[in-house]
């Protein structure tokens, strides 16, 4: 048996898989907006989600657990085929499509805070899932920005 319950092992499995989500969810809105800033921020959030889908598979394996990542989840795919629907009728989909990043955001934020809320973590994995956090509540807080300069 690893280290991590059965509850947080499900926890980074999902994680993961989300992960994964706000990968393909972010290069989706890369290739639906036109403004060139806006396509720069969605594919460098793609990229950084793809590092942390390695670092925290990387950091869990070293730690004893099995991965169980699948291609996203389902709630990840329904929210990226609302995030094509939205984009091809909105009249601004730039505006909604922000507005989808900080909603998506926004729960991976809390997704993060309800695992480090674990005490029983190695402090190696509490210092991957902190740095992942707070690159997300950067991306949360430039969204707000983005919106603002367009």
């Amino acid at each position: 048996m690893g280290i991590f319950s059965e509850s947080t092992e499900n926890k980074f499995n999902d994680l993961l898989e989300k992960a994964y989500d706000a990968e393909k969810g972010f290069k989706k809105a890369a290739e639906n907006v036109e403004n060139s800033s806006l396509q720069r921020f969605f594919n460098q959030k793609a990229e950084e989600r793809q590092v942390f889908r390695s670092e925290l598979r990387n950091e869990l394996r070293s730690n004893g657990l099995e991965i169980n990542e699948e291609d996203g989840s389902v709630a990840g795919t329904i929210h990226r085929a609302w995030m094509d629907t939205k984009a091809f009728f909105s009249f601004d989909n730039e505006e909604s499509m922000l507005e989808e990043v900080r909603n998506g955001e926004k729960a991976a934020l809390e997704d993060y805070e309800d695992l480090l809320e674990d005490n029983n973590l190695p402090t190696s994995t509490v210092n991957v899932l902190r740095k992942q956090r707070n690159a997300i509540e950067s991306s949360y807080n430039r969204a707000d920005y983005l919106e603002d300069i367009r």
